[in-house]
């Protein structure tokens, strides 16, 4: 996680989330735990910091916006990259 969050505020973050949604897979844990750290809510930041296939993120956002715990604010339609936010947030 070169250049991304705290590891241990990351772990933190990500125990919080899978104790408050057990059913979540750890990709979708994980995107919504960054959202926890304030982390921006950006598909291929995420995909890169964490050294993941950015389709499979795109992939989990998409499963955790139907369940209503994120909302996608933007999408790129070149790129596919998809910008959200977590679906308690008043922005």
């Amino acid at each position: 996680m070169s250049q991304g969050p705290d590891e241990a505020a990351f772990v933190a973050a990500l125990d919080r989330v899978s104790a408050a949604l057990p059913g979540l897979d750890p990709l979708s844990a994980g995107l919504l735990a960054a959202l926890d750290l304030g982390l921006p809510g950006d598909s291929r930041a995420f995909a890169r910091t964490f050294g993941v296939e950015h389709a499979l993120v795109l992939r989990s956002l998409v499963g955790l916006e139907e369940a209503g715990l994120v909302v996608v604010t933007a999408r790129d339609g070149r790129t596919q990259r998809t910008r959200y936010e977590s679906a308690g947030c008043a922005t």
